[in-house]
């Protein structure tokens, strides 16, 4: 007796994996590799020169550092953002939840011009902080402040559905037995929402670090000081000078796809975590 075929409903497999290859080429691949392509014109020397002159690792250092505080600041208050929505009931609650999805649609160029506003000299909050010696816009507080207001949406996101589906139940049994509120988020609900938790982290740093609309208007954009690697990018390519645009840019692209590697681990870690593999 032959046997039972499971109806599909997209086409048989071979179709399917030749329309996602192609697709993948056309969109992803083809335009990636002509940057490692335009990138084996230069020697090994021109291009180990290229990418370590001083004013490139200054934005290096800039660029992955300011990444990395502010995804690690993302990280502690988007996970209280994630639980003042999640846990209590406030006036205005949906719309902070709104709000917290709008650096995903606000344009770039008009965020980094509504910071610079905020933060200049003469700004709302900038003409009472430059008096206390503290200056945010033009200097790489503002590129960190950039950053943190991109990347915020990363963490409540990816923190917010686990939070919704953890019984509270865990944390009563906690309490019962006698844990103090620290030692119950401690010991209960942190191992349950790290690895989602991380996952945040490492989506906001690897958005913060290929960020360059929002960061160029406040960062002011002086050399060694608050220039980020996007930037030494197109100030190549406005030089003509396209091996040196793309020796940077493969290293950019070659970090970020470790991240997304690693990205890619902690998304299949937190599903076995939290039982979503099956």
């Amino acid at each position: 007796m032959a046997s039972k075929r499971r109806p599909r409903v997209l086409p048989g497999f071979g179709l399917s994996l030749g329309y996602t290859l192609s697709y993948l080429s056309l969109i992803v691949l083809v335009p990636l590799s002509a940057v490692f392509i335009k990138t084996s014109s230069l020697s090994l020397e021109q291009f180990w020169n290229l990418v370590t002159t001083p004013r490139v690792v200054a934005s290096y250092k800039l660029s992955f550092g300011a990444s990395l505080a502010a995804a690690a600041i993302n990280a502690v208050f988007g996970l209280m953002l994630a639980w003042s929505l999640v846990r209590y009931t406030f006036p205005g609650k949906k719309l902070v939840d709104a709000l917290i999805d709008l650096p995903f649609a606000l344009p770039t160029a008009v965020a980094g011009i509504a910071l610079t506003a905020l933060y200049s000299k003469n700004g709302w909050l900038g003409q009472y902080l430059e008096p206390m010696g503290i200056k945010i816009a033009f200097g790489p507080w503002g590129v960190l402040v950039a950053l943190v207001f991109i990347g915020v949406p990363f963490v409540v996101r990816t923190v917010q559905p686990i939070l919704e589906d953890l019984d509270t139940e865990f944390e009563e049994a906690a309490a019962s037995l006698g844990a103090s509120r620290l030692r119950t988020f401690w010991h209960v609900v942190l191992p349950i929402i790290f690895p989602a938790l991380l996952t945040g982290f490492a989506l906001a740093f690897a958005r913060a670090v290929g960020e360059y609309g929002s960061v160029i208007f406040i960062a002011g954009n002086i050399p060694m000081v608050s220039e980020i690697t996007p930037l030494m990018i197109i100030t190549k390519l406005e030089q003509y000078d396209y091996a040196g645009a793309t020796a940077i840019a493969s290293v950019m692209l070659v970090f970020s796809f470790v991240l997304l590697l690693v990205i890619n681990g902690l998304q299949a870690w937190t599903a076995r975590r939290t039982g979503r593999d099956a």
